[in-house]
């Protein structure tokens, strides 16, 4: 469907009905997935967002940042195993994020954590030949830009350790406008999520019901040269999925076309 309707490519959740990466015969089935995207032409970005793939009763969780090691242990392998199927697969990217932490964890042991996963999760990136692409989420402990480079640097800029930029994100929290966050976040990019939203609320809408004017950044990405996916992230509406894919990429072409024409319209 998404392949019918235009789309270059899906951002994959492994999740229980999406590639379960702990259900039986995982090879077989990461091969008939490799067969669907060769067939379909689409390129693939793989996600472990999934909301309650490791713990049916906790959104989430654990974490990288969990107090139990054992816990701590449980996310770090669903990583690796992300970057295994990634690898499969011939991902752009494996996408992931910090969490939250625990009741009496303090901030040094957060994200000491946290700089212990992510160092793990990028030396078995570098074996599989895979980037990865960390999310600032809102409300985590990573939830900017500005916290990411702190990351980044702490991890001593591994190439591999690269950034999802969540535009709706930028318009959520960020202190700068969209396009300027693109900017500042090009040499870095490993996937981008797109979606509307309004300043200082954290939800997902579909395109037209918040705030962003989107020309300005699309043509922002396209300025920098960007060549990855560019992925429409409505959590919330997959009870309407086809409607909204539909929806999606209608008004992302005209937005397109309309940042082309602004470009053409400027006197050089």
């Amino acid at each position: 469907m998404l392949a019918d309707l235009g789309y270059e490519g899906v951002a994959l959740t492994l999740d229980h009905h999406h590639l379960d990466p702990y259900g039986p015969d995982l090879a077989a089935r990461v091969a008939g997935v490799r067969q669907a995207l060769a067939a379909t032409g689409l390129a693939v970005v793989v996600e472990t967002g999934a909301r309650y793939l490791l713990d049916p009763r906790r959104k989430h969780r654990p974490t990288l940042l969990s107090a139990r090691p054992e816990e701590r242990a449980l996310r770090a392998g669903l990583l690796r195993r992300a970057i295994g199927i990634g690898a499969e697969l011939g991902a752009g990217a494996v996408h992931f994020w910090s969490g939250t932490p625990d009741p009496d964890t303090t901030p040094e042991q957060a994200w000491q954590r946290l700089v212990d996963g992510c160092a793990d999760a990028v030396a078995h990136a570098d074996a599989a030949g895979v980037d990865l692409a960390f999310e600032p989420e809102p409300g985590m402990l990573v939830s900017d830009l500005a916290g990411y480079r702190r990351l980044l640097d702490d991890l001593g800029r591994p190439d591999r350790f690269r950034l999802t930029l969540d535009l709706g994100h930028c318009r959520c929290l960020e202190p700068l406008p969209v396009a300027d966050c693109v900017e500042l976040a090009a040499d870095r990019l490993a996937h981008v999520q797109i979606e509307d939203m309004r300043r200082g609320v954290h939800e997902h809408l579909p395109f037209g019901e918040g705030e962003i004017d989107f020309p300005p950044v699309l043509a922002a990405l396209a300025r920098t040269g960007y060549r990855g996916l560019v992925s429409v992230e409505l959590p919330r509406h997959s009870h309407a999925a086809a409607d909204a894919a539909r929806h999606s990429i209608a008004f992302l072409r005209a937005a397109a076309a309309a940042a082309r024409q602004e470009k053409e319209a400027v006197p050089q």
